[in-house]
């Protein structure tokens, strides 16, 4: 698969939020202490304060903005332009500032198409963000270029907190809702070099089951899916 996709790629795609099938993760009172992290994956963002109220996650991000991933595989820098998509800038910008990207897995890794990540390693987390959606951004003119970072989408209205890198040019995304909002400026070597051996999720591939993963956490994923990458942290740049 080169460049183009096929049309089952692009569905799965669009349905980010509905591969689990309806599956709900279990609501926990925000008092309740994170699970301690499995064996094989990093600490996620404790189950307290702000990253379990995304009401309180509405600053204004800057014009422009970087954030340094450190992961499994090697260091990444992403730059934001608000402009380019102020609705997903601005959750982006918030979710990392909450500390919500630390510890989740890049679960979803097509091989010149795309990887995914977004989905939280606690159950208590991703359940208080999982209906938290932000408004559509129109399409600025900025495409789905090879490092371009855009949120996945179940449809209109539906984007809340898994995003995707482009490995390719895949600008037949455009016009379907994927607004990009960054650019990966360094390190996309250790992009291309994430765990892709599980490819396609469940059910139309062997991947992750993304309705597990919300309802069990990393914990699914280090017992049956052990060679995936993580995120270790993610923090903006000075």
């Amino acid at each position: 698969m080169k460049n183009k996709i096929s049309l089952g790629v692009c569905l799965s795609l669009v349905s980010a939020f509905c591969g689990c099938g309806g599956t709900q993760a279990p609501e926990i009172k925000q008092s309740q202490p994170s699970a301690a992290a499995p064996a094989g994956a990093p600490p996620s963002a404790p189950a307290t304060g702000a990253v379990m109220d995304p009401s309180s996650a509405n600053a204004k991000a800057p014009a422009v903005f970087k954030v340094r991933f450190a992961t499994t595989s090697g260091d990444f820098v992403v730059e934001v332009h608000r402009n380019w998509s102020p609705q997903g800038a601005d959750r982006f910008y918030n979710l990392v500032k909450v500390g919500f990207y630390d510890g989740v897995a890049f679960f979803r890794d097509i091989s010149d198409f795309m990887v995914q990540f977004g989905i939280h390693g606690d159950p208590a987390v991703m359940a208080k963000w999982r209906e938290a959606h932000i408004p559509d951004d129109p399409n600025s003119g900025h495409s789905n270029t090879r490092g371009a970072i855009t949120f996945a989408t179940a449809g209109p209205g539906t984007r809340t907190t898994q995003v995707f890198i482009n490995f390719n040019n895949n600008a037949q995304l455009d016009g379907m809702g994927f607004t990009p909002f960054g650019t990966v400026v360094d390190g996309m070597e250790y992009v291309h070099s994430l765990y892709n051996g599980y490819g396609e999720g469940a059910p139309r591939g062997m991947g992750p089951d993304q309705g597990r993963l919300q309802a069990e956490g990393n914990a699914y994923l280090v017992k049956e899916f052990p060679k995936l990458d993580y995120v270790k942290t993610a923090r903006l740049e000075p």
